[in-house]
């Protein structure tokens, strides 16, 4: 199975799931699925959480609370997990604000080690 086919899966299992992407702490995006009437503009959306994204990991880091698994970033537009693939890489997959937020946690949080083998 492809990275590509696991983020559609992902998607395609949430209701209201909206797309998921796959970034790394510098912005450059790994792979991607969004569907075509997306009301965010996901891939924009994922390069700018990645500069506040290495934010949080330093303040997890100097305040040694353990290593960072997943922020939330909820709008009344959309619900975004953002959940650590590896040291080099997290997903932002986002869910509309009226979706099933809690299987779309669960869903990120049961396919990253996948992304993450598939990866290596």
């Amino acid at each position: 199975m492809s990275i590509k086919a696991v983020l559609k899966e992902m998607v395609e299992s949430v209701d209201g799931g909206l797309g998921v992407v796959v970034i790394g702490y510098d912005g450059i995006s790994i792979d991607e699925y969004i569907i075509d009437d997306a009301p965010i503009d996901l891939q924009i959306l994922a390069v700018e959480y990645a500069t506040v994204l290495k934010e949080i990991r330093k303040a997890v880091d100097v305040l040694n609370t353990g290593k960072m698994e997943e922020v939330s970033i909820n709008t009344d537009v959309s619900r975004v997990i953002i959940r650590v693939v590896n040291d080099d890489l997290f997903m932002v997959f986002a869910v509309a604000h009226n979706g099933n937020y809690g299987k779309g946690r669960y869903v990120a949080q049961c396919r990253a080690p996948r992304i993450r083998d598939l990866l290596q």
